[in-house]
């Protein structure tokens, strides 16, 4: 058995949790609700407020997907009732982020011209540029998916560079530094 596929999910309370006859799994809490399609071959059961995740048979296929779909499942629990959070960082001299009308993200990277990103609703951001600190871009969500590709993406616009870590860098990531021309004599 995979060890993370039969772990059982607890359901909090307040979460309504519902599998459809497509094998559609529903998650509803009070901080909205989640849909994700499930692979026929995996079968999910809910009894006492505790959701299991099984498997047909022990074909390679099948073992890949049972954990998958146990830890998709579970978070999305965890989205509905506590949500996720990432922070952003953006290290270098006059890099600045701000929020627009229309969800849309604004960020000066030290390019010649602006960068903006277009945000989905599912995302709120909220952009912090304190005095003598790096600003910092807080993205929030429910679907854990959605806002790691979102922060992913932001991140792709400059990524962090080794010898003196300018870029957009995650809140509390090392990275790994390089020293320079002067160690080389």
């Amino acid at each position: 058995m995979s060890r993370i596929g039969k772990l059982p999910i607890t359901i909090p309370t307040g979460v309504t949790v519902s599998v459809s006859d497509d094998n559609v799994v529903t998650v509803k809490g009070a901080l909205g609700e989640l849909t994700q399609k499930i692979d026929t071959d995996i079968e999910v059961s809910i009894e006492d407020n505790v959701i299991n995740v099984k498997r047909g048979d022990e074909s390679k296929r099948q073992k890949s997907m049972h954990g998958l779909y146990r830890s998709l499942i579970n978070n999305m629990v965890v989205g509905v009732t506590k949500g996720y959070e990432i922070k952003l960082e953006l290290v270098g001299v006059g890099y600045r982020a701000e929020l627009m009308p229309g969800n849309v993200l604004d960020l000066v990277l030290g390019f010649a011209h602006h960068t903006y990103m277009q945000l989905p609703p599912e995302v709120k951001v909220e952009a912090k540029s304190d005095k003598r600190s790096n600003p910092i871009v807080t993205l929030k969500s429910i679907d854990k998916q959605l806002i790691g590709q979102v922060a992913a993406k932001i991140r792709s616009f400059r990524k962090p560079e080794p010898y003196k870590g300018k870029g957009i860098k995650f809140v509390g990531e090392v990275l790994r530094r390089k020293a320079g021309k002067a160690a080389a004599k």
